[in-house]
């Protein structure tokens, strides 16, 4: 630090996760644990390991992706359908303060891993559950994926051009959304336990209710005016103007000119001082009555000047605007890497690799980047010997495949 004065600890250092998910939303949340200071003690079956390893582009045998999911994790592999593996998640749920599975429910009930068997032996344990449909109702026990909460939390349906079938967001948003959802819910538990005594509880994460909860006004208007919102391509529906323009070399410009003293300054820029002084334009509900004919306005300024141009003109005018980025113009931007945004890790090999930063950002206690994921069953030997496993024991478990 600056200052000469030590670092401070990470704010959750000290905190024990134990996380038994698989691909997405389960290591997301244990991912963000992780990067605060929890030790997050990784279950993964022995000999194959979590999927995601082998998902999307590989660096040798190995998800560049993994490097990323499960960086500052410690892998441990145990075959939790043996009575052998399941009494060591038993010992390691002793000292623990968090459980994170994302197994369709009833399976750690089927593996004698429930709520009731792992609160008996420590009471203080958060069980953070994901699933498609959440631990209760009708539908509770069939398989669910991100995308299938996408669609029955009503985003999908929105995710298209008007007339044309909807589309998927490019990355699993369903997954980590209910992630995001688990690590709110274990926090405020964790908030709970230290004032009730010392009690865990359940935290029950359902992946379509975690889509549903960030979809604003949809049942409200539903609701009063019966309105079944529709498909409204780039453009936001109900906030005016905020859309995606096309410019003279074939790229689009995204222009959010929906707030009242942002539209009136978005006209002036592009030569509409008469829109800017309209009445009927004067607040959102007037401009939505006209949002075609503003788009309409707004595209024929847009069409007439290159990107560039289009951005540094709104910039000036304080107009909310940008490109519409890919990759390449992420890893170069320059607000990216001055705000800690793009970080490189060392790989196994001796190779650097670009990951993500932290967010969200504090300003005393920030989170850790921390190296890549670990390889299968790295720390295995390291927690069962804290468990009170000699070399031999472990070496038995290891020959009956338990480990």
């Amino acid at each position: 630090m600056s200052d000469g004065l030590p670092p401070r600890r990470l704010p959750l250092s000290g905190l024990r996760v134990i996380e038994m998910g698989q691909l997405i939303a389960g290591p997301f949340a244990g991912k963000t644990f992780g990067e605060f200071g929890a030790e997050i003690i990784k279950i993964e079956p022995p000999g194959v390991g979590d999927p995601l390893r082998r998902w999307r582009e590989m660096d040798g045998d190995t998800s560049l992706w993994w490097h990323v999911q499960s960086r500052n994790k410690k892998s441990v592999t145990l075959d939790l359908k043996q009575p052998e593996g399941q009494e060591i998640v038993r010992r390691l749920v002793r000292d623990a303060d968090i459980l994170i599975e994302n197994f369709r429910p009833g399976t750690l009930e089927k593996w004698n891993l429930g709520y009731e068997a792992l609160s008996a032996i420590n009471p203080g344990l958060i069980l953070v559950r994901i699933s498609g449909f959440g631990q209760t109702g009708p539908y509770r026990d069939r398989p669910g994926f991100g995308v299938i909460g996408e669609s029955m939390g009503g985003l999908r349906y929105l995710t298209a051009e008007p007339g044309r079938p909807p589309v998927r967001v490019g990355v699993s948003l369903g997954d980590s959304l209910g992630a995001l959802y688990a690590v709110i819910g274990a926090l405020v538990a964790l908030r709970d336990r230290a004032q009730n005594g010392g009690r865990g509880q359940v935290v029950d994460v359902a992946l379509y209710e975690s889509v549903f909860a960030i979809m604003e006004s949809l049942l409200p208007e539903y609701d009063v005016r019966g309105l079944v919102r529709q498909p409204g391509g780039g453009a936001l529906p109900g906030i005016t103007p905020s859309n995606s323009y096309p410019c003279r070399e074939g790229r689009y410009v995204l222009i959010a000119g929906n707030g009242d003293s942002i539209f009136k300054r978005l006209m002036r820029a592009i030569g509409r001082a008469d829109l800017a002084d309209d009445p009927r334009f004067e607040h959102n509900d007037g401009r939505t009555a006209h949002a075609t004919f503003l788009d309409e306005a707004i595209g024929a300024w847009t069409r007439e000047r290159p990107l560039e141009e289009v951005l540094a003109m709104l910039e000036r005018a304080e107009v909310p605007a940008g490109k519409v980025f890919t990759v390449a113009d992420i890893a170069s931007d320059p607000h990216y890497a001055a705000r800690g945004m793009i970080e490189a890790i060392t790989l196994p090999g001796g190779g650097s690799l670009r990951v993500p930063g932290i967010v969200p950002k504090l300003s005393d206690t920030p989170g850790r980047v921390g190296g890549p994921g670990p390889a299968l069953g790295q720390h295995t030997d390291e927690i069962l010997a804290r468990l009170g496993f000699d070399e031999s024991a472990r070496a038995d478990l290891q020959s009956r495949n338990v480990i």
